[in-house]
């Protein structure tokens, strides 16, 4: 296995995928299963999230999801997207203040006594 180019070369040859910057080995992914690594387009991934372009973008800068730009072309895997989703499950009872519980209005059940 080498490096030409910032494409990473197997033993027979073939590129498995193009990475952007200086590349050791040791800062390689791999994969248990061997599996190829699946992109997804800004636009795939936002499509998939259900949100805007400009809000995967925000969530790209603030960190919040990764993503790699390969010269102009920016990717995401898809295992970064789905567990983007599942951190950002919302937990049982922490939404409570989106719905306070209403008070009882006491001026209907008096009874006047004139």
């Amino acid at each position: 296995m080498g490096v030409l180019g910032g494409i990473l070369l197997e033993a027979s040859g073939n590129p498995s995928f193009v990475v952007r910057g200086p590349v050791s080995s040791d800062s390689m992914e791999r994969h248990q299963d061997s599996t190829p690594i699946q992109w997804l387009s800004t636009r795939e991934a936002a499509e998939y999230l259900g949100v805007t372009l400009r809000t995967l973008y925000r969530f790209i800068d603030e960190g919040q999801l990764a993503a790699y730009q390969f010269g102009r072309v920016i990717r995401l895997k898809t295992t970064d997207v789905e567990n983007f989703i599942a951190a950002s499950r919302i937990s049982p009872g922490s939404l409570r203040h989106l719905y306070p519980e209403s008070k009882t209005d006491t001026t209907l059940t008096e009874v006047s006594h004139t």
